[in-house]
């Protein structure tokens, strides 16, 4: 992957350490969140290659950290199930034996690049040096409280930085130029039903109402690629996903709405694909972190703090209020696929 070309110089830190540090790294969710922490992996491995690095994070998002080659355990929390099931026995179990896990492991260091109280206590059991943003860069200021060091990170500037200069100040060393995902598209047995010839997979899901691109635009630009012999492959997670999957796929000729799929069947999906175009949604990075050529639609966020960040094939249109039109979608993949090819 073409890394960004980045140099940011950071503060050593007193912190002395081993050759070959263990490391835990918080980053529990959501899928975008997590995608944007993986640069930190690559950057802790150039620094020191024998590194140990673990990872918690939500059990649904478990398959994303083991994407990377140099993250050698995941130690899962399911947080979100446990809210649910409260005065469940089995809940109570459940973190009963996670924090035994926890307990069980040593690290040099245990980062939280999430910044919420909910990320600092369920790091509160590790034997570390448990680390982690200051009071005015955290996302919740009151997580502060919980680390044994903090440290002060811009929040003006990408996520993906905002992770890197923690860890980077954390352990100690200068930020390396540039930003390496290290991630490439799973090994698996891919459907009988993808397209043999281009495909291109439309992301037309997300988590607000807000950050939706209108229904008629996905129509278009689908009728424009099918003119093109690209086939379109519109994925979904529930059941309102499934519903407009259908529903566009009924007007878009010969696209495809699948089956649900795991997170490693959509990964290698997405790594064989033409382009892939999507609204605000974790899957759209995951695209552009393996190197895709990607176009990110932007409709009620600034994507200068947590679009697309990974190269020159990822680009983003639009913003706050300001959702790009059909045309410059298909411009913007035009020119996108045509470099591709040059």
């Amino acid at each position: 992957m073409r890394a960004i070309e980045k140099n940011t110089a950071i503060m050593s830190t007193p912190f002395t350490h081993t050759a070959a540090p263990r490391i835990l790294l918080v980053k529990t969710s959501s899928l975008g969140d997590v995608l944007h922490n993986l640069p930190v992996v690559s950057d802790i491995m150039r620094e020191y290659p024998g590194a140990q690095i673990d990872w918690m994070v939500e059990r649904p998002f478990a398959a994303l950290p083991r994407l990377h080659p140099d993250v050698k355990g995941i130690l899962s929390v399911a947080v979100r199930e446990w809210r649910k099931n409260i005065f469940k026995s089995n809940t109570w179990e459940e973190i009963s034996d996670f924090r035994k896990r926890l307990h069980a492991q040593h690290y040099d260091f245990a980062i939280d690049t999430q910044g919420l109280v909910k990320s600092a206590l369920l790091m509160r059991g590790v034997n570390g040096l448990r680390c982690g943003f200051d009071r005015d860069s955290a996302r919740e200021p009151l997580a502060a409280l919980l680390y044994q060091h903090t440290f002060q990170v811009t929040k003006d500037q990408h996520a993906v930085e905002r992770n890197r200069q923690l860890v980077a100040q954390a352990m100690g060393y200068e930020l390396p130029a540039g930003v390496n995902y290290g991630i490439t598209p799973p090994e698996i047995s891919l459907p009988d039903w993808l397209p043999a010839n281009a495909y291109v997979v439309l992301l037309h899901a997300t988590s607000r109402d807000d950050k939706l691109w209108d229904e008629a635009n996905w129509v278009a630009l689908g009728k424009y690629l099918q003119q093109q012999n690209i086939r379109c492959l519109l994925p979904w997670g529930n059941a309102l996903e499934k519903s407009r999957s259908e529903r566009l796929s009924a007007q878009i000729p010969q696209a495809i709405t699948p089956r649900k799929l795991t997170l490693n069947e959509i990964a290698a999906i997405i790594g064989k694909a033409h382009a892939v175009i999507g609204v605000d949604t974790g899957l759209a990075h995951l695209a552009a972190a393996m190197d895709v050529p990607t176009i990110g639609i932007y409709t009620a966020t600034d994507p200068a703090l947590t679009g697309l960040y990974a190269g020159e094939r990822a680009i983003n249109l639009g913003g706050i209020h300001r959702a790009p039109d059909v045309a410059e979608v298909i411009a913007t993949l035009t020119r996108l696929t045509t470099a591709v090819k040059s």
